[in-house]
């Protein structure tokens, strides 16, 4: 089963083109990684995903419903509370941790469950403890954000997204932000919910996650999809001369 079709994706803004024509298809349990240097819309195409940001042409499907389509040269979007339902699906984790500062671990999770998805509490607590024993934080449970390193609020954020239980999760450059000595915690959580076979596109510059979690490694680069295919195929055998030129600026 495909769980993302994005096909033929453009995006500017105003003159400057950031994506130009990608295509993309995740199958279910399947994890990509997006990779390439600043700049490359990386991002931005992952926004796209869940409408973070809207494209200028293209169709974007999420688990076989269609976020958005081209006709005729017009972008559409279904109605609002369309777009919600469907983008529910995704789960998404960015840089920044963006946790509630006033609100305790527990209380940063419990929140979206309770509020928009409008669960009882005695249902969802059994379940954000589960997410807490997963990430390795539950001994963390009523402590405020800001008493975290920020490898432990990543953690964190990404239990909060898988809170909502998205089918699935979008990662956007989640150790950029990272002293080195934390990035491996979040990684290893990162990597425990590829062995799952959760359905996850990460943007990441860290070769060695897309090495060893990665189905499918793809390379942009000025909003092109220039090189893709498995980690030792594009990582250990490239053939696009920007993609040689971009892993020998690693070394």
């Amino acid at each position: 089963m495909l769980m993302i079709e994005a096909l033929n994706i453009h995006k500017s803004f105003q003159d400057n083109k950031i994506l130009c024509g990608i295509d993309l298809t995740v199958k279910k349990g399947e994890v990509v990684a997006l990779i390439g240097p600043s700049g490359a819309g990386k991002s931005t195409f992952l926004r796209c995903l869940n409408k973070l940001e809207t494209i200028n042409q293209g169709t974007i499907r999420i688990a076989g419903e269609t976020l958005v389509h081209s006709d005729n040269g017009k972008v559409q979007y279904p109605p609002e509370t369309e777009i919600r339902r469907i983008c529910s699906k995704t789960g998404m984790v960015f840089q920044q941790f963006n946790l509630f500062p006033h609100m305790t671990v527990l209380e940063n999770l419990m929140e979206a469950p309770l509020t928009v998805q409008k669960r009882n509490k005695e249902d969802v607590l059994p379940e954000i403890l589960a997410l807490l024993e997963k990430v390795g934080l539950s001994e963390k449970k009523d402590v405020y954000p800001a008493r975290l390193s920020g490898g432990q609020q990543q953690r964190v954020a990404i239990a909060r997204a898988l809170a909502m239980k998205p089918e699935i999760m979008l990662f956007d450059e989640p150790t950029s932000s990272l002293d080195p000595e934390l990035t491996g915690e979040v990684l290893r959580t990162m990597l425990s919910l590829a062995k799952e076979k959760m359905t996850m596109v990460v943007v990441t510059h860290e070769m060695g996650f897309a090495r060893e979690a990665a189905d499918r490694v793809l390379f942009l680069d000025q909003g092109e999809l220039l090189e893709q295919g498995s980690p030792a195929d594009v990582l250990q055998n490239p053939q696009h001369p920007r993609l040689q030129a971009f892993l020998a600026n690693l070394l």
